[in-house]
């Protein structure tokens, strides 16, 4: 994705990036939906890891203005592009960086239900979606910080880089193992 995505733009590529997780994952059945490999995580459990994440960015966007810039202050700097982004949490992945422990996922068993976890995924992409679209004008997600857990601090619109990249990265984890 070249250059910087406005806020509609970036609303429409949240909604594309869960479609397209929602279809690939809808595709598999139970047996592979739930499988855990040796040391990987399942694809329930990436789903469960992708809700968790988005409803932690969705706060940047509902809580008020004043305390996200309480929280994570003034950038110094202009919002990198989508790519810029992607390179950075690449360049952190191969560092070795990780999920931090509040963001890993316990093992779920099918009875927890495909259907019920990818709908509650869906949900939090269309709210997190719905909060940068109706509640945010350009520039203002230039001009609020958020802390992330791997890449520090970063502009709200870089947060939104963020979910889009790792809901695309989640997937091609789970396409992987099929």
């Amino acid at each position: 994705m070249p250059g910087h995505l406005t806020i509609d733009q970036i609303g429409e590529q949240i909604y594309t990036a869960s479609a397209a997780f929602n279809s690939y994952c809808s595709s598999l059945d139970d047996k592979q939906f739930f499988y855990q490999p040796p040391g990987k995580w399942s694809a329930a459990q990436q789903v469960k890891h992708l809700i968790k994440a988005t409803d932690t960015c969705r706060l940047a966007f509902t809580l008020p203005k004043f305390i996200v810039r309480w929280v994570g202050g003034r950038p110094n700097r202009p919002s990198g592009t989508y790519d810029e982004l992607v390179a950075k949490y690449d360049l952190k992945l191969q560092q070795g960086g990780q999920a931090s422990k509040r963001y890993i996922p316990k093992p779920i068993p099918p009875v927890y239900g495909k259907e019920r976890l990818l709908h509650q995924f869906s949900e939090a992409m269309d709210k997190l979606a719905l909060s940068v679209q109706k509640k945010w004008k350009e520039p203002q997600p230039d001009q609020y910080l958020a802390p992330h857990p791997l890449l520090g601090k970063i502009t709200l619109r870089e947060l939104c880089y963020f979910t889009i990249h790792h809901t695309h990265h989640h997937l091609q984890s789970i396409r992987m193992r099929k």
